[in-house]
């Protein structure tokens, strides 16, 4: 018997589950809140130089730039109206006295003058709380095996409930950036225990529905940040309006109950059979729950025991020409997705169009984007609904340097389009790198392209700077790198209504001939 057959036992579809599932997909809807936050209490507003203290009454002329406008960092250093020649006269000066922000809202760029020379300080904060997300997949899933997938759960809400807090009340931009990275470090661990314990507990047939509609809180959550940014105009109540609720879930995570396999694992079975009858009883299975004995959980257990006991490091990630190709290509396409989706997601405000109306847009291409998904990948399969889904997305931003700053509606539709594409790449990922890695190594082969993912999405603001040399080089990039990806993506091998492979051996057999000398045959 296996842990599917115990959980079908105790109830694998009733009143716990729903509970469980719900109580651990609600935060789900306020991460968005945190990794998009940047939108809008960093956004740049219109500005220009603030006027010298000493200059006369009247408008002060701005020089203009090579596109015609206003500078925005630069002024006469003379009033328009002083009697000196044409060339001393039309001098001009950095904002030594600060600049004048044409705007409604209250920002970390309004309140730290992030613009002209310090505006690469914008980017390095999202690079920050990015680098966070990275670092802290790499502790905490160390920390996971050792202490167990709820406390960190549990000290994951509280961290980022601590630390976003904090943020808003920063009195200067490094501890911000403090704060941030924690937060990162946070989302990482909520991220890492959610996936695990949401689908532990249901069974196989549908934890692809349970993965779905754990995504698809996300996207609502990306409709729920443009309404919160609309009301809350100061971007340190907002800060701390997103961030307040995780104290709520810090509390109610109390009652998630541990992965039975760690437990078993250990050797904490008697704690594992307590709460297997304690589910039972709320699924109204209380009599089944009472003939469970310790001693049949660990014979049952016995087989995913000895698999999961069974040592293996990210270097058996290299161990065969086979798993060299499958985490080569799937690493390249981790990091093009990742690298490609915050490019857009981050640069909402570059499409001249109303902040809050083009977040909803681009929240809302999730919806088609992920059904759509989930029929190709029925139909098409994996490996050619991952390699579409970055090579149209690598095609839309590298239509974006073609069009005309000017031609706002079509810059923006292509870029909503190549968004739902990287986002059907993401849903696609997911499940296609569970599929290809064998049961064995499962758990260190997604750890290692999270990793990339996360990788790409801390270098994404950073390539932005390079606009400053030419407009359209960050585009190039993120286009080149998402046609990568998709073209690696067409080298794995396909596992639609294939088995799962078990162990590296089962996976060693799939290898095309001049990878094994078993016959060849895909999965």
């Amino acid at each position: 018997m296996t842990f599917s057959e115990i959980l079908d036992r105790v109830g694998s579809m009733g009143r716990f589950q729903f509970l469980h599932v719900a109580i651990l997909s609600i935060p789900v809807l306020n991460m968005a809140n945190h990794n998009l936050l940047q939108i809008f209490t960093a956004a740049t507003p219109a500005h220009h130089c603030r006027p010298p203290p000493n200059a006369s009454a009247g408008p002060w002329v701005l020089p203009m730039g090579p596109d015609g406008k206003p500078e925005t960092c630069l002024r006469f250093v003379h009033p328009p109206n002083a009697t000196l020649p044409n060339d001393t006269q039309r001098a001009t000066e950095p904002c030594l006295d600060g600049w004048v922000y044409n705007s409604t809202r209250d920002t970390i760029v309004i309140e730290w003058d992030l613009v002209c020379n310090s505006n690469k300080m914008k980017e390095m904060a999202q690079s920050i709380f990015m680098a966070g997300i990275l670092i802290g997949g790499l502790v905490l899933g160390d920390l996971s095996d050792r202490f167990g997938r709820r406390p960190i759960l549990t000290g994951s809400y509280l961290l980022l409930a601590t630390s976003g807090s904090a943020a808003a009340f920063s009195p200067s931009l490094t501890v911000y950036f403090i704060f941030r990275f924690l937060c990162g470090f946070g989302i990482s661990g909520i991220t890492l225990s959610t996936i695990i314990l949401s689908v532990e507990w249901v069974p196989t047939r549908m934890r692809a529905l349970v993965s779905t509609a754990t995504g698809y809180c996300y996207t609502i959550g990306q409709f729920i940040l443009p309404g919160l940014a609309y009301a809350i105009p100061q971007w340190r109540w907002l800060q701390l309006t997103v961030s307040i609720p995780f104290f709520v879930f810090f509390l109610s995570s109390w009652w998630t109950p541990e992965s039975i396999r760690w437990l078993v694992l250990s050797g904490k079975s008697s704690k594992a059979l307590k709460i297997l009858r304690r589910v039972a009883a709320y699924n109204g299975k209380k009599e089944e729950g009472q003939k469970l004995s310790l001693e049949e959980l660990k014979h049952n257990l016995q087989k995913e025991m000895s698999l999961a006991k069974a040592k293996y490091s990210a270097s058996d990630l290299f161990r065969t020409p086979i798993l060299r190709r499958v985490t080569f290509c799937l690493s390249l396409a981790w990091f093009a997705t990742g690298f490609a989706y915050y490019s857009l997601a981050m640069g909402v405000e570059e499409f001249g169009v109303n902040l809050y109306v083009l977040q909803i847009i681009f929240g809302g291409v999730d919806v088609p984007a992920k059904f759509i998904t989930i029929l190709s990948l029925s139909y098409m399969g994996r490996h050619t609904t991952e390699a579409a889904c970055l090579l149209l997305a690598g095609g839309a931003i590298l239509a974006l340097t073609l069009v005309p700053l000017d031609m706002q509606t079509l810059r923006t539709v292509i870029a909503v389009f190549g968004k739902g594409c990287l986002s059907s790449s993401f849903s696609c990922l997911f499940l296609y790198t569970s599929e290809l890695y064998p049961t064995v190594i499962r758990q260190t082969g997604m750890g290692a392209s999270n990793m990339w993912t996360r990788v790409g999405s801390m270098l994404a603001p950073l390539v932005k700077i390079t606009g400053e040399v030419q407009p359209f080089i960050p585009n190039v990039i993120y286009g080149i790198a998402a046609l990568l990806g998709g073209s690696a993506a067409l080298f794995l091998p396909e596992t639609l209504d294939r088995p799962l492979p078990e162990t590296i051996e089962d996976l060693q057999k799939c290898a095309p001939p001049w990878e094994s000398r078993s016959r060849p045959r895909t999965f």
